[in-house]
């Protein structure tokens, strides 16, 4: 459904604009009052620290049970104590499942044991890496877009039946894909080739970790726009917390002068992650089904990137659309839309 704006795409992704929202526009947060998630689960990505954490807490704080999906369950357990004893929870309100996004089968296996769940009506795709050197994953694509746009992807559509069939009464589920301002900011050279997902399979004549990152997030946004044309047994939004510091590891990577810039553009602009959680959390409850094949920022819909919404992002979105799913063909995924489509 079309979306009324107070801003055009192309102001909202200035860097000025970037720039006001870090400083001087802070989300409130969803009080308890307003929102009861009890006897409902959500599955967060990327929850052992970071946004992710904080997305947690704040779930909870609502009455939701949590599933923190991980790479290293060791290093989730000692969160989720942490989690219980400050929140003085039942021990059953926050669990942790493995789950490797490097790995389809590690995706396969999570996405077959959640069938056993009642109650999963919520997911926040959070888990991401932003890499400071390229390398490439096994499959061959670079390790960016496999994690953040493949692998991520390859999540939501295998969550798609178990959300549908633990919504609420009269209610949707809801995935959340959680985005960034840089999306906005990638020049996407690669939308010229034909076919498009190999281009990701070959070196760039000069790596630049910030464009590929961008580049992640921005197929991201042009899929799930395709998708929730589609698919509307689900609620499917994509949201963005902005610039955060204080606990986010996304550029763990980095070293030398490249974290010391890091640290210093998060001491001038970052927000908390608390603060940065709140967008996410609001496109999941407040904004809920008004959400549906758009953007969240702070507790607003706001545009995508520029070009999803020109003619050629529309036709982009709809090549990236049929490529990832030919991709994704191994394991069903057109058969799993098809199965809950309208």
């Amino acid at each position: 459904m079309a979306h009324a704006f107070d801003i055009s795409p192309e102001k909202r992704a200035s860097r000025v604009s970037f720039i006001w929202r870090q400083l001087f526009v802070t989300p409130p947060p969803v009080s308890s009052d307003e929102v009861n998630l009890t006897g409902r689960t959500a599955l967060v990505t990327g929850a052992t620290g970071g946004i992710g954490l904080e997305i947690t807490r704040q779930l909870l704080g609502l009455g939701c049970k949590v599933i923190m999906g991980v790479r290293d369950e060791r290093k989730g357990e000692p969160v989720r104590q942490v989690l219980i004893q400050e929140g003085n929870l039942d021990d059953d309100m926050v669990q942790v499942w493995k789950l490797d996004l490097s790995s389809y089968q590690s995706i396969i296996a999570f996405a077959a044991n959640a069938k056993n769940l009642d109650n999963l009506n919520i997911a926040i795709l959070n888990a991401g890496i932003y890499k400071v050197s390229e390398a490439f994953s096994p499959t061959g694509y670079e390790e960016g877009i496999q994690i953040n746009y493949l692998s991520n992807i390859f999540l939501l559509i295998s969550l798609l039946p178990i959300i549908k069939k633990n919504a609420p009464a009269g209610e949707t589920g809801h995935i959340c894909l959680v985005s960034s301002d840089t999306a906005a900011w990638a020049k996407f050279e690669e939308r010229t080739t034909t076919p498009l997902l190999p281009a990701f399979k070959k070196p760039m004549k000069t790596w630049d970790m910030g464009e590929r990152y961008g580049t992640s997030k921005l197929l991201g946004q042009l899929f799930l726009t395709a998708l929730s044309k589609r698919v509307s047994s689900v609620t499917l939004s994509c949201a963005n917390p902005g610039l955060c510091g204080g606990g986010s590891d996304l550029a763990r990577e980095a070293k030398g002068i490249l974290r010391f810039a890091h640290k210093l553009q998060c001491l001038v602009l970052s927000q908390t992650c608390a603060v940065g959680a709140r967008t996410i959390v609001h496109s999941v409850t407040t904004l809920h089904r008004q959400a549906h094949g758009h953007y969240v920022e702070g507790d607003k819909i706001q545009p995508m990137a520029p070009i999803v919404s020109q003619d050629e992002g529309n036709e982009l979105a709809e090549r990236l659309y049929e490529e990832t799913l030919e991709e994704l063909s191994f394991a069903g995924v057109r058969e799993i839309i098809e199965g809950v489509s309208d």
